[in-house]
């Protein structure tokens, strides 16, 4: 998706910060994914349409309810490219976007609030901790590349 799409252009423009955005948002994404998966199945969370049967729900889904991963990686991705793209037009659509995915989760009868704002914080919280991790390791690279002169 999004971070090959990044990727694949910085490789294209022999773009080094491009591509790092790239790989950054992509460990941002796969972190999310492993929190978010690890919790689905630890907690195991039926969905509001098995408790619910009155539920008209749109969708079936065949894993657990808590946290919404549809959510979870919406977010992840929308702090992801607006830590990138730190610009109105960048992070106003992002969130937007964000934000309607969490809510048709909801409509869609698959996903109580609590498992949309769960997903939320997760998606947001993988992408800062990929971000302040990264930069921490850099910099200890660079330390040590230093200390080598």
């Amino acid at each position: 998706g999004t971070p090959a799409i990044i990727t694949a252009t910085g490789l294209i423009l022999n773009d080094k910060p491009t591509i790092k955005k790239g790989l950054l948002t992509g460990s941002s994404i796969v972190v999310n994914e492993l929190l978010t998966l690890s919790l689905k199945y630890s907690i195991r969370r039926t969905r509001p349409y098995k408790t619910y049967p009155d539920i008209d729900n749109q969708a079936e889904e065949s894993d657990a309810s808590f946290p919404s991963g549809h959510t979870s990686n919406s977010f992840a991705l929308a702090t992801s490219l607006t830590m990138d793209f730190p610009k109105w037009y960048v992070i106003v659509p992002s969130y937007l976007w964000a934000g309607s995915v969490g809510y048709s989760r909801m409509h869609l009868g698959v996903h109580y609030p609590t498992d949309v704002l769960a997903g939320a914080l997760i998606g947001t919280g993988s992408a800062i901790l990929c971000r302040v991790v990264t930069k921490r390791f850099l910099n200890r690279v660079k330390r040590i590349d230093l200390q080598k002169e």
